[in-house]
């Protein structure tokens, strides 16, 4: 009997795994339905026995059937954890038999070149492969192809995988890829065929895919991708719709590889069609009444040639406009009947506001340190508030401007089963917020210079700056603890504390050992008054003492002679600043306008100083941005005293004008020293040029400057000020956000300079982001 119980249940135990598999259906001697009195379960070595009871679905008391069994055995597959499960049944008892799958123990890669390990990992982990997860040698399949695939994305289309899975102690495996990169395919030729309008030079100009070149080995160009050919052959269909090609098509693409794979060649063929002109602009839907408001925002212009660029920025501003007045989804459709036999095209915008809606809720992620509220305080659009596509965007921008994100990306997400509701969601992705700034330069008179500061512009995702400055510099030193907090109150008003130690010595040939050494301390209130404007109020304390009187330049010498050698202002400031620029790291647009007024009607130091600066930003195109900045300072003494010499004004070096030496423009006397004046003129222009190969990275620039200005003392009788003391500098340079933190450097070569100027002629600045 004991024997024919065995026999039953190696039967059972087959029979439910050819079941499971689908191949036969149970015979008519299955078992007999009988109540569970046990449920044991053997073969586990990692697993825990909670995680196969949690996927059986039986329990000790119930009936237990063959359709249990076979819902038992596909749940316990399904996990993924184990090889083999088979059921028996002994007795009144049922025992579960598992055999696991090994577990990952490494992933290792050989031969590694083009790919770093850590984003192949990660790769990998989505196909299932990974450290700790249980083997199976489809996924590992599925990971070779994988690798393949991630090779061909680069042009290395004779990359070779093989996969090593070696065995080791507790059913655990070793995982390695051994990878033969071989070499990338180039580009050796691309072809334009078809075009008559414009030059094939012209549209392979166009291109971001080029063949090979003496660049290309940095830029990367000649390497072939799909994905890339796509978007350059949208930008082929732009160009010639924003020429009056509406019917523009690409016929075919040909895209053929040598046999040693190592050369492509494309051949892209196009039919241009015949160019229109605009006829006429027509409305037709509902625009609520605000159909003369809407025309003035059509950008489409009769008698000009179709451009698709401008009929797409006139849906585009006809959608915003309606999401002015809470309408989230408008339907706005241009439509364009072409009259051949003319070359003319009338195009009717087609423009419905479908429904009404108010915003839900507004939702943030991304920010793994920045606190919900420093973002949320930013949003001009509220909660349970009606839609207004104005001050999402609004709120967008000022996110964006605050500096603490690579990216900030805003959407509108339809709540189902309320069609007149949305959800806002703000993606944001952070960046390092805090710098170890490491400043130097080089000249032949004071040889090398150094400068630091630490920085935090987000402490603790508070949104509050906390700044200490190092500055080493030949020319002197500083301490300076700065602290702002940019809502101090919850309307906005900012609050900002610095307390500062500096000494300083102004520029000179003799090297004399005097210096000014300051030290105080100021709080500035700022208070908004609109979307982008602020002013500001301010009360500081300063005490300054002239370290040595003998053997320093004239006019230091004067004022210490009739003021002493210890000063102290009470400097009150005021001031205004309008700040629209799209982001505070690599503007492209906006502009920048400051006014601050400094008076120091008391104390032994009587003066006011007035500063004035303007910045716009430009975009040329999708690509290049020019930027132009200009400054003026001015100060006079008050109560027929001199001007202080520890407020003059100082110009050269980096945002100043660049190839002369920091801080030495401006009057010499006759010992040769550089003590500035009390007026400033500076200008600045710079084109930024996207670094080939630099992908979406917006802060990684190149920049042609020009830069003029120079300081002035209208104290003194013998200076001139005037155009043509103005001293004049161009070059090149290059600011990036990188990964070592904030760099600038430029090259520079002075086109209006004087004998006595010193010149500094390569700059840079880096520091270090944490």
């Amino acid at each position: 009997m004991a024997a024919f119980e065995r026999s039953r249940s190696r039967i059972h135990s087959s029979l439910l795994t050819l079941v499971l598999c689908g191949a036969v259906h149970l015979p008519s001697w299955a078992v007999e339905p009988f109540k569970l009195r046990d449920i044991r379960v053997e073969g586990l070595q990692r697993t825990d026995p909670g995680t196969v009871f949690a996927s059986l679905p039986f329990r000790i008391g119930d009936t237990y059937n063959d359709e249990k069994g076979v819902a038992a055995l596909r749940a316990l597959f399904a996990t993924g954890l184990y090889k083999d499960v088979r059921i028996q049944i002994d007795g009144d008892a049922v025992v579960v038999l598992i055999e696991e799958r090994p577990i990952i123990a490494d992933v290792s890669f050989v031969g590694l070149k083009e790919f770093d390990k850590e984003a192949l990992t990660k790769s990998l982990k989505d196909v299932g492969i990974g450290e700790g997860r249980p083997f199976d040698r489809a996924l590992a399949d599925r990971a070779e192809q994988e690798l393949k695939r991630q090779y061909l994305t680069k042009s290395f289309y004779g990359a070779e995988v093989t996969t090593t899975i070696t065995p080791i102690e507790r059913n655990r495996v070793n995982v390695a890829f051994s990878v033969v990169e071989g070499e990338p395919a180039k580009i050796a030729d691309i072809r334009i065929l078809g075009s008559k309008a414009f030059s094939e030079s012209t549209l392979l100009g166009l291109l971001e895919q080029t063949s090979s070149g003496w660049l290309t080995w940095y830029t990367k160009t000649d390497r072939y991708s799909r994905a890339k050919l796509n978007a350059d052959l949208e930008t082929l269909r732009s160009h010639y719709q924003n020429r009056g090609y509406l019917e523009f098509n690409v016929e075919s693409t040909q895209v053929t590889i040598s046999p040693d794979k190592q050369r492509i060649a494309i051949a892209v063929t196009v039919s241009e069609g015949q160019a229109y002109t605009v006829a006429a602009v027509k409305m037709e839907g509902d625009y609520l009444g605000q159909e003369e408001n809407f025309r003035q925002l059509i950008a489409i212009k009769p008698g000009e040639a179709y451009q698709g660029e401008a009929v797409a920025r006139t849906t585009r501003a006809f959608s915003d406009y309606y999401g002015s007045f809470g309408y989230a989804f408008p339907r706005v459709e241009p439509r364009q009947d072409i009259d051949r036999a003319t070359g003319l095209v009338t195009i009717t915008l087609v423009a419905s506001p479908e429904r009404r809606a108010y915003v839900r809720r507004i939702q943030v992620a991304g920010n793994n340190k920045t606190r919900d509220e420093v973002i949320r305080r930013e949003f001009r659009q509220f909660e349970g508030a009606w839609y207004d596509g104005q001050r999402i965007k609004a709120s967008r921008d000022r996110v964006d401007r605050l500096g603490f994100f690579e990216s900030v990306e805003i959407d509108t997400v339809e709540v189902p089963g309320a069609p007149d509701q949305v959800d806002v969601v703000l993606t944001v992705k952070e960046r390092s917020t805090g710098n170890i700034t490491f400043g130097a330069g080089y000249s032949s008179q004071t040889k090398v210079t150094l400068t630091g500061s630490v920085r935090q512009d987000n402490f603790l995702g508070s949104g509050r700056s906390v700044e200490m400055e190092l500055n080493t510099s030949s020319l002197g030193r500083a301490v300076v603890l700065g602290m702002a907090d940019p809502y101090s109150t919850e309307d906005g008003v900012s609050r900002r504390v610095d307390l500062f130690y500096r000494t300083s010595k102004p520029l000179s040939n003799l090297g004399e050992v005097y210096e000014f050494a300051s030290q105080g301390g100021r709080l500035t209130y700022g208070v908004p008054i609109a979307e982008f404007d602020s002013v500001f109020f301010g009360l500081g304390y300063e005490r300054t003492k002239i370290t040595e009187t003998q053997g320093v330049p004239n006019n230091i010498f004067k004022y210490a002679q009739a003021f002493g050698s210890s000063s102290i202002a009470v400097p009150l400031t005021i001031g205004w600043a309008n700040d629209s620029r799209d982001n505070l790291l690599s503007p492209i647009a906006g502009s920048f306008k400051r006014v601050n007024l400094e008076i120091s009607p008391i104390g032994d130091a009587r003066y006011g100083r007035l500063n004035l600066q303007y910045q716009r930003f430009f975009p040329l195109g999708n690509k290049f941005t020019l930027m132009v900045n200009g400054e003026l300072g001015a100060g006079d003494a008050l109560g027929g005293r001199l001007y202080p010499v520890f407020k003059t004004f100082y110009a050269g070096g980096l945002g100043s004008v660049r190839a002369f030496e920091g801080g030495s423009l401006g009057p010499v006397d006759n010992t040769g020293a550089r003590s500035g004046g009390n007026l400033k003129v500076n200008f600045n222009t710079e084109l930024y040029i996207p670094v080939p190969g630099s992908g979406k990275d917006r802060t990684f620039r190149l920049f042609a400057f020009a830069d003029a200005g120079n300081v002035w003392n209208t104290e003194s009788k013998y200076e001139k000020v005037g155009f043509d003391s103005m001293r004049a500098s161009a070059g090149i340079g290059l600011s990036w956000m990188s990964p070592v933190g904030p760099l600038r450097l430029s090259w520079g070569k002075p086109f209006r300079s004087q004998p006595q100027d010193r010149i500094e002629r390569f700059q840079f600045q880096i520091g270090n982001s944490f």
